[in-house]
């Protein structure tokens, strides 16, 4: 299974429960349709957000199988403001310095690795662990409705290289309860973020058949990304998302993509949140 951050399965139900590590919670305050909240909503208390949501994509970087997979949100915003935008493929992270403009601070993405027994595809070239992958983001809002996202990201586990992942979503409140988004994602890898899941060495060669190959570092891939949210009531949302991502450069001409897998990668998912209202910590 590959990341998070890939060709559609089946449009699932909208209704089933939600949204994201992947990507999950970045704590970046968009425009999203207001949410009444209690007139009565004292100033020490947090809103929590809560959710699941089924994501079918691939096994792993570059597989042509894919699969669905239950994935987690979880969002904390002071009461009565209204909720966070959220783009699928933020890590999760929180923002520790925050204002209507810059929002900056740690995240974290989790890649699951792949394992031989559940991909054939992968025979003769040896199982890769999780990676946690540990860094900062910053998030730009030159207007309400527009964000650019930057995520630096250093691996730890499964490889040890540093991803970064660039994204810029139009943000638009079409009405009270729907917000339409979306716009164009890239990411950039270094050659020891690539080389478990890429490269071929000598004895991998001799076991898979394949021939060697390096894949070096530079972009990774290159895509888009739109997402819906609908917003029931105060506590309930719903959404659904379509990402699209090319393998490109070094890395979309592995033997590995080329031969065993396919270079186009979509991620497809739908979730739902509640929100509902504690004490707050400090």
């Amino acid at each position: 299974m590959g990341r998070v951050a890939r060709a559609a399965a089946g449009l699932c139900l909208l209704a089933t429960m939600p949204a994201a590590v992947a990507h999950a919670a970045d704590l970046t305050p968009a425009a999203p349709p207001a949410v009444p909240a209690p007139a009565n909503a004292p100033a020490d208390q947090w809103t929590v957000e809560l959710g699941l949501e089924l994501r079918t994509l691939p096994h792993y970087q570059g597989s042509e199988v894919y699969a669905t997979y239950p994935f987690p949100f979880l969002d904390v915003r002071a009461a009565g403001t209204p909720p966070r935008f959220h783009a699928p493929r933020d890590g999760i992270g929180y923002a520790l310095y925050d204002t209507d403009q810059i929002k900056a601070g740690p995240v974290l993405q989790v890649e699951l690795g792949r394992h031989v027994k559940h991909n054939p595809a992968l025979a003769g070239l040896g199982n890769i662990g999780a990676a946690a992958e540990i860094g900062g983001f910053v998030d730009y809002w030159p207007v309400p409705w527009l964000r650019a996202r930057v995520e630096l990201r250093q691996g730890f586990g499964g490889h040890h290289g540093i991803v970064s992942d660039q994204t810029v979503d139009l943000v638009v409140p079409v009405s009270p309860q729907w917000t339409l988004s979306g716009g164009p994602r890239m990411t950039v890898a270094t050659r020891e973020a690539n080389e478990p899941y890429f490269d071929i060495n000598a004895t991998q060669s001799i076991a898979s058949g394949l021939p060697t190959y390096e894949a070096g570092g530079g972009i990774r891939s290159i895509g888009a990304g739109a997402q819906a949210r609908y917003q029931w009531n105060r506590r309930w949302a719903s959404h659904g998302f379509l990402e699209y991502s090319r393998l490109v450069g070094g890395v979309g001409a592995s033997p590995i993509v080329t031969e065993r897998g396919a270079p186009d990668q979509a991620m497809i998912g739908f979730g739902t949140t509640y929100s509902f209202d504690v004490p707050a910590l400090w």
